[in-house]
C-alpha cells in the first residue's frame, strides 16, 4: 500500500468540500478502494499505486475546474469524475464569458462597445479605450487581464493610475505611501474582487503575480509576459505617458483607459491621454476605442446624466 498526500494550493477548500461535505463524499464514493483523509488545504490517499495516479489526476482537475470557475457544485464534480480526460469536465463555456467570478458570476461584454473592446484587444498588443465613466472600459479591461492570466498567456497582472486628485486633497491623510495611495487604487482592487476569490487573490498580491500600484512605480521597469492596464490616463502628462508606453516588454499586451472630459490635471496641463491618441493613431498594432453613453451599464440614470452634460458641453 502506498499514501499520497495532495495540498489543495491556491484554491477555495469551502468549494472543494462542498456544502456539508458532498463533493468529498462524491470523491470518496468514486475511488471506494481508497482510504481518503480531508483535513483542510491537506488531502491524502492510500491504497493502489494505480489507482493513486488516478486519484492525483482527478484532483488536478477539480482544482483547475475551481481555479477557473470559483465554484464547483455536485453536478460538476460528478462529472470530472466520470469523464475520461481533463478536456470533458464540466464546463459552463461560452465564447461570450472572459471570467467565471466569484459566486458564480459570469463576467462578459455587456455592450457593443464593451464587445469591440475586446475584439480589439485579441487583435492587437496596444490598445486605448476611451469613454465617459460607467462604460466598463476598467471592468472589461481588468476580466481581459485575469482571462489571460488563467489561461496562462501572460505571467503577470499589472494595473496602475496615475495618484492625482480628483478636486480633492489626501494629503493629510495619516498612514504609509501604500496606505495614502490606495484611496486611488481601490477601483482596480474592486474589479479584481469580483472576479477572483479574496484568499486567491490576497495570495497572488503577495506573490506579485498581481501589481496594483501608481504610475509612478512603473518608471525604469521593463514589462515582460505581463498584462498591463493603465486606468485615469487622462490624468497623464506627456512625460508620464510616453515614459508608461515604453516600458512595453516581448510578450506584453498594454491598455489604456481614460475619459478625456474628466481631467484633473492642474489648468493649462495637457493630458498625456489625449497627446498620445493623436500621435500614434496610424500606428499598425495600436487600437483605438471609443466608449459612448451608450455602453454605460450602472443605473440607467447614469446614463442619461450624461447625456444631459453632454449637451450642455455642446452650447
Amino acid at each position: 500500500m502506498t499514501e499520497l498526500n495532495l495540498e489543495l494550493a491556491d484554491v477555495n477548500v469551502q468549494e472543494f468540500y462542498g456544502a456539508n461535505n458532498e463533493n468529498f463524499k462524491l470523491l470518496k464514493t468514486h475511488f471506494p478502494k481508497l482510504k481518503i483523509v480531508g483535513r483542510g488545504k491537506q488531502v491524502s490517499a492510500v491504497g493502489n499505486e494505480d489507482l493513486l495516479k488516478e486519484f492525483s489526476t482527478k484532483i488536478s482537475q477539480i482544482i483547475n475546474h475551481i481555479q477557473h470557475y470559483n465554484k464547483l457544485n455536485e453536478k460538476e464534480m460528478e462529472t470530472i469524475l466520470e469523464s475520461e480526460n481533463s478536456n470533458q469536465q464540466a464546463r459552463i463555456h461560452s465564447n461570450e464569458v472572459l471570467v467565471h467570478g466569484v459566486n458564480g458570476k459570469l463576467v462578459k461584454a455587456m455592450t457593443a462597445g464593451q464587445q469591440k473592446l475586446v475584439d480589439t484587444v485579441r487583435k492587437n498588443d496596444m490598445v486605448f479605450a476611451v469613454g465617459p465613466a460607467g462604460t466598463g472600459k476598467t471592468y472589461t479591461g481588468v476580466a481581459l487581464a485575469v482571462q489571460a492570466l488563467k489561461n496562462k498567456e501572460v505571467r503577470r497582472i499589472i494595473l496602475t493610475r496615475p495618484a492625482v486628485e480628483a478636486g480633492e486633497s489626501l494629503g493629510f491623510l495619516p498612514g504609509d505611501l501604500k496606505e495614502k495611495l490606495d484611496p486611488y487604487l481601490q477601483p482596480l482592487y474592486d474589479a479584481l474582487k469580483d472576479m477572483i476569490h479574496f484568499e486567491k487573490l490576497e495570495s497572488y498580491l503577495e506573490k506579485g503575480i498581481i501589481e496594483v500600484a501608481p504610475l509612478a512605480f512603473m518608471r525604469g521597469r521593463t514589462l515582460d509576459e505581463a498584462f498591463v492596464i493603465l486606468d485615469e490616463a487622462q490624468n497623464t502628462t506627456h512625460s508620464q505617458m510616453k515614459m508608461f508606453l515604453t516600458r512595453m516588454g516581448k510578450h506584453a499586451k498594454f491598455i489604456i483607459t481614460g475619459d478625456p472630459d474628466q481631467i484633473d490635471l492642474p489648468p493649462k496641463q495637457k493630458s498625456g491621454l489625449k497627446e498620445a491618441m493623436s500621435i500614434l493613431d496610424d500606428v499598425e498594432g495600436i487600437g483605438m476605442v471609443i466608449l459612448t453613453e451608450k455602453d454605460v451599464v450602472r443605473h440607467k440614470l447614469v446614463g442619461r446624466i450624461l447625456h444631459a452634460y453632454k449637451k450642455l458641453d455642446s452650447l
